[in-house]
């Protein structure tokens, strides 16, 4: 629950869920300060208690915990270092992996009654889905912890005219072959967690005035009534 610290006798200050709901936000300055094991390994079990269709678990988390192996990650997002190069100073990298042969897998079992693996069942890709929701679970376990986290994309490499992608999930071939990752594991994003630079700018004021709120994207009964 949150802001771990010696509060009164010892004992260990908590936060209210509501307040890692409100608290939560991705941050891209980190000051260069060591995780504990203990801590690492909370935020890497949460992710096993999200939800996934048909339990099937479709997922797997690399987690870079070592200097050597987070500086062999980041020339894989070159705009995104280029961009906020203190991001590279979050002492844990953690790279979501979707595995949809599980899904197709377990739905091919008695007990969900399809008798194929075709992936034309799926009305959408659960295999992101359960993995996206598996690092929401890491991203709110970091402010738990009273610390800060941010999703990012691995981008497909672009030519000079940006018109040039490679076919996705192609363009994480390199990645794979860098870090072992079979070929059937596709990468989501990856996540970078730490404590929050001392001096990263505050969140700006445009922020707040583009959120969306609820009388606005919340829909009740029928598309377009917003009044409750």
């Amino acid at each position: 629950m949150g802001e771990r610290g010696d509060g009164p006798r010892g004992k260990i200050r908590r936060m209210e869920f509501k307040d890692v709901i409100r608290r939560r936000r991705m941050v891209r300055h980190y000051a260069d300060r060591p995780l504990s094991p203990e801590v690492i390994e909370r935020i890497l079990a949460s992710a096993l208690r999200a939800p996934s269709a048909g339990f099937s678990q479709g997922w797997a988390f690399l987690a870079l915990t070592e200097p050597a192996d987070r500086a062999r990650f980041w020339p894989f997002v070159p705009t995104r270092v280029a961009q906020t190069p203190t991001m590279q100073l979050a002492p844990l990298v953690v790279i979501p992996l979707a595995h949809k042969a599980a899904y197709l897998a377990r739905y091919a079992q008695p007990d969900k009654g399809w008798e194929d693996q075709a992936e034309a069942r799926w009305p959408v890709p659960y295999w992101h889905i359960d993995t996206g929701m598996a690092s929401l679970m890491m991203l709110l376990s970091a402010v738990d912890e009273g610390l800060s986290a941010c999703f990012f994309g691995i981008m497909p490499q672009q030519g000079p005219d940006f018109d040039a992608v490679t076919e996705v999930p192609a363009h994480t071939d390199a990645l794979r072959a860098a870090f072992g990752i079979p070929a059937e594991y596709v990468p989501i994003g990856g996540i970078c967690i730490g404590y929050r630079a001392d001096d990263a700018p505050a969140q700006g004021s445009h922020v707040a005035q583009r959120r969306r709120g609820t009388a606005e994207v919340i829909h009740r009964g029928q598309w377009g009534v917003h009044a409750s």
